[in-house]
């Protein structure tokens, strides 16, 4: 499902560019700070840019993190809530996608193939001498100013960087620990061989589907996963799997995990001011619901002020009266 930019006119055919609801998520984000689970946060994203969730609460609740709560109480390089989508992404250990019934999808790695693709059945095709997998992610801590590091035992392939992430920046060390090793786990199955390839074409084969290559110079035993596809009406179809070689990772020295990390610079003397909006309503009846979550801290001394405001929509349940009038004699 797409939608027309722009549409030009010739003297024998209508030019069309179109773009999937994806780009509806190149929408300002308003920086606001929040609290949720990875569901909040998608649903947020959905309700602001108009665009239909395809998982429910429950589906996403049951991936590794996606019960877990999550806080952004700086905007960081925040933009766009294409940027939310990205790091919540990375928190589930995955990526989003629009599906062909234009909505947002979350798509985990695979390691189960859904196509052999024969030799007969490519036109070329290229295929790399090492298989991509990770055994290591870097998670940079901007309160100790360290990037963290988290690894398999034996640690030789590729590391990812999640970079500043803001939905992991505050919690007790044993939960941003967990985090980082769930997302870890799921990396475990990306063991994918990088290759290119011109098919006769398969129009059910999407994005982040795992094949296996047989005959030729192909290893039937490997899989890989595709990161890229390109059509031609009526011609062939480019099949792309992108990937580093693990062995370049041996290149870097392990004490990348010390290096500082990447920090705002907050100039002294200067006052700052952040807002805080949850995610989803609350729900207040007979027991009593937490409404506000917050950490502080600071580098130096400093003074802070925290003001709320809690805006209540009030429903009552109807209850009939009735009153008896008695007169005297």
């Amino acid at each position: 499902m797409f939608e027309v930019s722009e549409a030009n006119r010739t003297a024998k055919c209508i030019e069309i560019k179109a773009y999937d609801y994806m780009l509806r998520f190149e929408k300002s984000f308003n920086g606001f700070q929040s609290t949720g689970t990875a569901y909040d946060f998608i649903n947020l994203c959905c309700l602001a840019c108009s665009v239909e969730m395809a998982q429910t609460q429950d589906e996403i609740e049951a991936m590794a993190n996606g019960s877990e709560t999550l806080s952004i109480y700086s905007e960081e390089d925040i933009e766009t809530y294409r940027d939310v989508l990205y790091y919540v992404g990375q928190v589930l250990g995955g990526f989003f996608v629009i599906n062909r019934k234009g909505k947002l999808e979350l798509r985990k790695y695979g390691s189960e193939s859904v196509l052999d693709i024969a030799q007969k059945h490519r036109f070329s095709s290229s295929f790399s001498d090492f298989i991509t997998r990770y055994t290591a992610v870097s998670s940079t801590n901007m309160r100790t100013e360290t990037a963290e590091y988290y690894s398999v035992d034996p640690d030789d392939g590729l590391t990812m960087n999640l970079g500043v992430n803001p939905l992991l920046q505050f919690g007790l060390d044993e939960t941003r620990a967990q985090l980082c090793t769930n997302i870890l786990n799921d990396l475990q199955a990306v063991n994918y061989v990088p290759f290119d390839s011109d098919t006769i074409g398969n129009p059910a084969l999407d994005l982040g589907d795992v094949l296996t290559f047989s005959g030729g110079q192909a290893d039937e035993d490997q899989i890989t996963c595709i990161t890229s596809i390109k059509y031609t009406i009526g011609g062939r179809q480019t099949l792309k799997c992108v990937g580093k070689n693990p062995k370049l990772s041996q290149a870097k020295s392990k004490n990348d995990k010390n290096i500082s990390g990447l920090l705002s610079q907050i100039e002294e003397g200067k006052m700052g001011l952040y807002t805080y909006t949850n995610a989803s309503a609350y729900t207040v009846a007979d027991s009593n619901t937490k409404i506000i979550s917050m950490e502080f801290t600071a580098k130096e001394e400093t003074y802070a002020e925290f003001i709320a405001q809690v805006v209540v929509e009030i429903s009552a349940d109807s209850m009939r009266m009735e009153m008896w009038y008695m007169s005297a004699n």
